[in-house]
């Protein structure tokens, strides 16, 4: 018996910008970048934008326009197209075969580029579409929401939902760069700016204690939409997201995922509620379940749980959706853990907390406690609202 053995690794490297006005033909941090990548090859740039943001910015597509109009370094390609914004640019196919269709007539190759302009699902639509034609065409990010630009927006994965699953079709593909433009952030709607809140508790909670009591000690102003307190946040949770990347399994070849807690149960709520349920909300309420159950096993401290719910509903997170809410062993919601197990391959492995700012893998999860911890949830909910009441 006789073999060869191939090994070699493979360097990414990305930077992700912090600016104001992208587009403003003063601001020089695009310029830049495709000055410093400049070559022979003729590159060309291609725009996706989601729907949303085309209708709350609508001199986006003119001001893209006007900044591209005698660049030397890359070729704009006229058609912009837009997308529908929200887990609907993931839920269709057609819109993929759309971005391709467009590859495809307009020559772009792998010298050249994609940018997307959008939410999570359409940055996460998009990439994938760059990843897989010709093998890779090189990918901009340009994040409009709270939880794209300090989360979704800034990490390596892609994808689109397929028979009605979260993400199973999809790549690791990091994006050439990512320019994160605090203009686009006051046309949000509140539910969408404090939807992204979630994932910034969600990091602090599995990586930086110090962070959490930050979200505490400002969640008014977070609520209130202050701008520096929301700069402050994004740049810190990008921070922390890219140094858990920069890792030993950037591309999650095991089963671990720490950076999904929360998550089992939050992608199912998405999928029972249609998708009407924004992901960031869904994560909330999957904080509260698991921070809760790691109170319940012994794990965490009950006072560190309440202190976990207090700052969700401090942030105004609605923790008790009754799609969430777990009555026996034949809920809906837990289904979740089988889905997200074969999503993970390998063992169920689960991101509990045995305190604020440190996770621990677990690889089972008591049915019996789950209902416990959904129902300590809901009362919490009810303690609160009914002490709101008598004052």
């Amino acid at each position: 018996m006789s073999h060869l053995k191939q090994s070699f690794s493979v360097k990414f490297e990305y930077n992700v910008y912090f600016t104001s006005s992208l587009f403003d033909t003063g601001n020089t941090t695009l310029f830049s970048f495709f000055k410093a990548r400049s070559s022979d090859a003729l590159k060309k740039i291609y725009f996706v934008v989601d729907q949303g943001v085309a209708d709350a910015h609508p001199e986006l597509t003119a001001n893209i326009k006007t900044f591209f109009a005698g660049q030397t370094e890359v070729q704009l390609i006229e058609e912009i197209l837009i997308v529908p914004g929200g887990e609907a640019s993931k839920n269709d196919t057609a819109l993929f075969d759309q971005i391709v269709a467009a590859v495809d007539l307009h020559k772009i190759d792998r010298h050249s580029y994609i940018a997307a302009i959008g939410g999570g699902a359409v940055l996460d639509l998009v990439g994938y579409a760059a990843a897989v034609s010709h093998r890779g065409i090189k990918h901009i990010r340009i994040p409009t929401t709270v939880l794209s630009q300090n989360d979704s927006g800034i990490g390596v994965k892609n994808g689109i939902n397929y028979k009605r699953k979260k993400n199973f079709l999809g790549t690791f593909a990091p994006p050439v760069a990512v320019f994160n433009d605090d203009e686009f952030l006051p046309t949000l709607s509140d539910r969408d700016y404090r939807s992204g809140i979630s994932e910034a508790i969600k990091v602090a909670l599995i990586k930086d204690a110090e962070f959490f009591c930050w979200l505490e000690d400002h969640a008014v102003q977070l609520a209130a939409r202050d701008a520096e307190s929301m700069n402050y946040l994004i740049r810190h949770c990008a921070k922390l997201h890219m140094d858990h990347i920069a890792g030993d399994d950037p591309f999650e070849t095991g089963s671990a995922r720490p950076l999904d807690f929360g998550h089992w149960a939050a992608h199912k709520l998405e999928q029972l509620s249609d998708f009407q349920v924004l992901h960031g909300e869904a994560v909330a309420m999957g904080i509260a379940l698991d921070s809760v159950y790691s109170f319940l096993t012994g794990m965490l401290s009950e006072d560190k749980a309440l202190r976990i719910l207090n700052v969700l509903t401090d942030l105004r997170f609605n923790i008790s959706d009754p799609i969430i809410h777990i009555k026996d062993a034949g809920s809906p919601i837990l289904k979740g853990l089988a889905e997200f197990q074969e999503h993970l391959g390998g063992l169920l492995t689960i991101t509990l907390l045995t305190d604020l700012g440190t996770g621990q893998e677990v690889h089972e999860m008591d049915h019996q406690l789950l209902i416990a911890a959904s129902d300590y949830v809901a009362k919490f909910i009810k303690d609160k609202e009914s002490l709101n009441t008598t004052h």
